[in-house]
Order: structure tokens, then C-alpha cells, then sequence
């Protein structure tokens, strides 16, 4: 075992009188150590709970024979964090969360790990770091949020209220309406109900066989929720008490390109959150594969969409979901289609995915489509290329709620708050291109997901009319003609930088196409004047990860060679 290194022979009489103090006894250093990553924080709606999920999965690991030894990450809640400088501290956060894996898990050479997850960057983060690592490993959710209910019985979430803030400036609902979803759009612990960044990576941890069935649609807080905690606790103790399946099961061995690709696919079916792209780019690259942003189109043109899910479809929720099957039946769906993308692949569980799945099926035709009726034959998510985008963009088609081929005038805004001020003013009419810059990784810094303007313009019931575009990103409860990622970016001398109020913008989601309407002759007097805007920055740690982050096209991951 791998802790033996810091438990076995003489010389190590003083780790173990270390360990002897946090109430160790002579027999447990015969058994495996396995690490208990929890994520709890009592600031998120998805993990305030968690130190209580983790105790029940350290019990179950006592009982089968394990020691447990639980270390906790930090955690920022995006939508807290939504619309003020607060935001500039998400997507950094996923390097720490990573790095803080690596450095628990390594430091004290523990033989396996399970970890516990939920919202936003904590779970590429925790995959990130634990790939880095390479045990076994097992991931556990806390499970989504149950959706909440207005007054009158409509359906609503986080996305309900972001733009409900949009339809009070217009007018359109009163103050006694917005207090109504407030109070009623996030009713109970867990990630956001909807098919938000949380749930997409909690979804696509099955495709991926780094989860057991059910992490991704199984309510917090719920009896069968605590038994898929119990389970997981058992599956990696039998893991770990075995040296053959020990080695059969390091994380690099199941999270492979097979497994990318596997969640690609899956992600393109249910029309996942634009951040899977960022994320999935970085997992990819920690798990030291050749998988490029342009691999992504090809797995699309071969998915079915055939799940729509809030925001997208807006009754619809992860508990719907997983009431019509869950992922499993959405994965068995995605193999009745002639040209099946889904690749046979280990996976945690023991089972292979295709074996895992054989005995899935839809039970509600209605939420998880078959393959001869879906919302597209195309998945539901594209990465567009022109140039104003060379090294790609990424939309979320599923999220659409006007035409996919768009023409406009720019109308141009250096930063999230100066676009929210001048869509509240009315600058941003029918038939604009709204453009927001230097919001990327290095611009942000931290590539600050806009929630705000996105939902102000859906709700002053712009959705349809105009477009936005960003060297930033979008939350996962983003809709509407909303495509972000935008590479290179303005910081980097992107030519996203360089567009003018009144340029004339083309977007063409089938032909995955971003341009400007510029002849060469005029981009290239406006890169030879330009010179990009540097943000002044106070904090140490932004400064540091500006200096160290790549651009999205390769998943923002900070550069280890100077």
C-alpha cells in the first residue's frame, strides 16, 4: 500500500506516534488509508450540509474494513459571488482546489480517495487535483437542489431569479412578484435544480465512470441519496483493501480519452452548461491527453439532443430527470442511434459503461427524448470559429431562444459592469450584437461568469433579438444567443479587442461561424494602434494567476513551464 510509506518499519516510529494521537491502535495501520475530500462550506445551498454526508461516508468506511481520514477544500459560490468583483475569484479557485488534492493527498501518501463535491468549480477542481495524484478514487456528490414553486404553481430556480431582476427593471412584474421568486426559486440544500454548471459536471462524472449511476440526478438530503453515499464508501474499500484492483483502478486508468469523449457525447445530449467545455479542457489536460477544443464539433454532429432541461426547457429539472431514468437511460438512449459515439470504458463501479447501462431505459418520454424524436439532431453545444474567434468560441445551442443565424451592429463594452449599466440605460436595442471584453482569464482576471446581462436582457424581453458575445463565460443558467470563451482574447490582443460600436457581427451556429464584417486591410491598421487595457489589480493572488493563465480555448489552465 501506498501508506505504507509513512506507517511501516522503525524509521517511522514518529508518524506513528503522530497518528497514534488522532486515535489510531495498533491494527489500523494494517488497513488501507483513504481520503475523505469534502468541499463542505456553509455558504452554498449545495454544501452546507456536507460535513454530515461525510460523516456517514467515513461510518461506512470504518465498517468495511478502512481508515478515513477527512480534509476539506475551499468553495465559492458562483451565484453569491454573480455580478460584483467577487466573481473574479471563481474560476481561480479551481486551481486551489486542485492544488490543495494534490498537496493533502501526496503530503501524507494516502492509498485512495473519496470525494465529495457539488456546485460550480469545486468538482473540476477536486477531478483536476485528484488526476494529478492518480489512486483510486470515487466521486460522490451532494446531489441537485429540488426546484421551487411560485405562488401560483409555476416552476422556477436560480435562472427564474437572475431574470426576474430583468423583468422588474421593464416593468414587467411587480415587487410583490419578485419577492415571490425570491423566496420560493432555490426552496432546499443542493446544487441548483436546473442544468447549471453543478449539475452538468455532476452529470458528466457518470459518463466519465468516475461516479456510480445516480450522482448527477438524485436529490440532496433524500434517503436514496444517503444510500449512494453508502455505496460509494463500500466500492472504493473494496478498491483499496485489494492490491490487483488497486492498480486496475487509478483514476488515470478510467478517466482517459475515452472517458472525455463519453462526456462530451453525453453533454452534447443533454445540452449541458457552456462551462463543461472550459472544464472538460482542463481535466483533459491534467490527464495529460491530446484532446483539442476542435475535436469538440465532430462529437456534436454525431449526438442526438434529446433532453432539454432548465434553462433551457424551464418545467424541466434534474429531478425530473432522474424520475425518467437519470443518466443511465439518457446514455442507453444515445446507443440505439446507428452511428453511436459512446465508447466502451472501465469505469469505478467494476463494469464497463456499456455494461453498466444495459438495463436502463426512459420512463418518461416526454423529459428524456428518444433518438427518433429529438430537440435536435445535433448536440447542444458548438464551438464556433472565424475571425473574430480563430481559436474558437463555444455557444450553448440548447439554450437558443431566437434564430441560429444571427447579423448585428456591435455594441461595444469594456467589462461586465459598464454592459449591465448600459443595457439598464437602454443602449442595447433589437438587432445588436452585444460585445463584452476583457472579462477572459487574463482580462477578468478569472473570466467572471455573466449571469447579469444575460438575464437582464432576457428579461426585459430582448432574448430573441440580440445577440452577446464575450472573451468571458456565461453560468450555467445562461440562455438565449449568449457565446463566450471567445479566444484569443482582448488582453492577448484578440481581435475581440479591436471591434468598434456599429462593426457589423455574423454568427451562424449550423456553419460554426463567429466574424466581423472587416476587410484585412482594416483589421490590420487597428492591431497595429491597438494596445490592450490592463486592469490595475490589488489582490496578489489575481496577479499571480493573470501572469500564469492560458486563454479558454485551452481550458484556462496556468502555465507550469516559464
Amino acid at each position: 500500500m501506498r501508506s505504507d510509506e509513512v506507517k511501516k518499519g522503525y524509521h517511522r516510529t514518529p508518524h506513528r506516534s503522530l497518528f497514534r494521537a488522532t486515535g489510531l491502535k495498533d491494527e489500523d495501520f494494517e488497513k488501507p488509508f483513504i481520503g475523505v475530500a469534502n468541499s463542505f462550506i456553509e455558504i452554498i445551498p449545495g454544501h452546507f450540509f456536507l460535513n454530515k454526508v461525510a460523516n456517514i461516508i467515513k461510518e461506512e468506511i470504518r465498517a468495511n474494513g478502512c481508515i478515513p481520514f477527512e480534509f476539506n477544500t475551499i468553495g465559492i459560490d458562483d451565484g453569491i459571488a454573480m455580478g460584483h468583483d467577487g466573481m473574479l475569484y471563481s474560476l481561480p479557485s479551481r486551481e486551489l482546489i486542485a492544488s490543495s488534492i494534490e498537496s493533502v493527498m501526496n503530503a501524507h501518501k494516502l492509498d485512495a480517495m473519496i470525494a465529495i463535491p457539488n456546485c460550480d468549480k469545486i468538482v473540476p477542481g477536486m477531478i483536476m487535483g485528484a488526476l494529478r495524484v492518480n489512486v483510486p478514487t470515487i466521486f460522490v456528490s451532494g446531489g441537485p437542489m429540488a426546484k421551487g414553486y411560485k405562488k401560483d404553481g409555476t416552476p422556477i430556480d436560480l435562472a427564474s431569479a437572475f431574470e426576474a431582476v430583468g423583468k422588474h427593471e421593464a416593468g414587467v412584474i411587480s415587487e410583490e412578484q419578485l419577492r415571490d421568486i425570491e423566496c420560493n426559486a432555490c426552496p432546499s440544500a443542493g446544487s441548483c435544480s436546473g442544468m447549471f454548471t453543478a449539475n452538468s459536471m455532476n452529470t458528466l462524472m457518470e459518463a466519465m465512470g468516475i461516479a456510480l449511476p445516480g450522482n448527477g440526478t438524485i436529490l440532496a438530503q433524500t434517503v436514496e441519496r444517503e444510500t449512494l453515499y453508502r455505496k460509494a464508501a463500500r466500492r472504493i474499500c473494496e478498491i483499496a483493501k485489494e492490491e490487483t484492483a488497486r492498480k486496475k483502478f487509478t483514476l488515470k486508468n478510467i478517466l482517459n480519452e475515452n472517458a472525455v469523449r463519453n462526456a462530451f457525447a453525453v453533454d452534447m445530449a443533454m445540452g449541458g452548461s457552456s462551462n463543461t467545455v472550459l472544464h472538460m479542457l482542463a481535466i483533459a489536460n491534467e490527464a495529460g491527453l491530446d484532446f483539442q477544443l476542435k475535436d469538440i464539433n465532430a462529437i456534436s454532429r454525431n449526438v442526438s439532443h434529446i433532453a432539454k432541461i432548465s434553462p433551457s426547457l424551464t418545467n424541466v429539472h434534474m429531478e425530473d430527470i432522474n424520475r425518467a431514468g437519470g443518466v443511465s437511460a439518457v446514455m442507453k438512449e444515445m446507443t440505439k442511434r446507428s452511428n453511436n459515439i459512446l465508447i466502451d470504458n472501465l469505469t469505478i463501479s467494476g463494469e464497463n459503461l456499456l455494461q453498466l447501462i444495459v438495463g436502463a431505459e426512459i420512463k418518461d418520454k416526454n423529459i428524456i427524448r428518444t433518438i427518433d424524436n429529438p430537440y435536435s439532431e445535433v448536440g447542444g453545444l458548438a464551438i464556433l470559429y472565424g475571425n473574430l474567434a480563430e481559436q474558437g468560441a463555444v455557444i450553448k445551442t440548447a439554450g437558443l431562444t431566437g434564430s441560429r443565424v444571427f447579423t448585428g451592429k456591435a455594441v461595444c463594452f469594456n467589462g461586465q459592469q459598464e454592459a449591465v449599466d448600459g443595457i439598464i440605460g437602454g443602449k442595447v436595442k433589437e438587432g445588436d450584437v452585444v460585445v463584452i471584453r476583457y472579462e477572459g482569464p487574463k482580462g477578468g482576471p478569472g473570466m467572471q461568469e455573466m449571469l447579469t446581462p444575460t438575464s437582464l436582457i432576457m428579461g426585459m424581453g430582448l432574448g430573441s433579438s440580440v445577440a452577446l458575445i464575450t472573451d468571458g463565460r456565461f453560468s450555467g443558467a445562461t440562455r438565449g444567443a449568449s457565446i463566450g470563451h471567445v479566444s484569443p482574447e482582448a488582453a492577448e490582443g484578440g481581435m475581440i479587442g479591436l471591434i468598434e460600436d456599429g462593426d457589423e457581427i455574423h454568427i451562424d451556429v449550423d456553419n460554426y461561424i463567429l466574424s466581423v464584417k472587416l476587410s484585412d486591410e482594416e483589421i490590420g491598421k487597428r492591431k497595429a494602434n491597438f494596445v490592450p487595457l490592463k486592469k490595475k489589480l490589488q489582490s496578489r493572488w489575481l496577479s499571480q494567476y493573470r501572469a500564469l493563465v492560458t486563454n479558454a480555448s485551452n481550458g484556462a489552465v496556468l502555465k507550469t513551464d516559464l
